[in-house]
């Protein structure tokens, strides 16, 4: 597959081979060609903004600005994080809206997805869980802007 947008049904874009990402959907797996970065940068583009833009609101909204979570679509809360630096080519994206829950596994985490599948990253629990927090906080003070308007 050529190109790929980011959906409601997008579990995690992980890396597979030299420029190739490997999309886990509820339902499918199959590979892209494109860097998993790239996919969400389109995937940005499809929805108006750029992964520039989506990563200057977050910095804007919650101060980060190493490993940021990234506002994919706003009306349907699509925000998927990263699992390393998104400038190393090991970077993997997950969809933060589909994870139900995660759990060390030795060195490891593994991230079950609501529904039902899950994967395991060579990535440690600590990272995982900050990752998730971040990317909720980000949710949060998002929402919490919308309501005050």
């Amino acid at each position: 597959m050529k190109s790929y947008e980011i959906n409601l049904e997008t579990l995690a874009i992980l890396p597979y081979e030299k420029e190739k990402s490997m999309v886990i959907e509820a339902e499918k797996s199959f590979v892209v060609d494109m860097v998993p970065t790239k996919i969400i940068d389109e995937s940005c583009k499809f929805f108006g903004s750029s992964y520039e833009g989506r990563f200057a609101g977050t910095k804007s909204l919650i101060g980060i600005s190493h490993k940021s979570p990234i506002i994919i679509e706003e009306s349907r809360k699509i925000v998927f994080f990263p699992t390393t630096s998104p400038r190393l080519p090991r970077c993997g994206w997950i969809s933060l809206n589909n994870v139900a829950d995660y759990v060390k596994v030795n060195a490891d985490t593994k991230i079950i997805f609501s529904c039902g599948k899950s994967i395991k990253l060579e990535v440690s629990y600590g990272i995982i869980d900050n990752q998730i927090l971040r990317a909720t906080r980000l949710c949060a003070v998002l929402e919490k802007r919308k309501q005050e308007m």
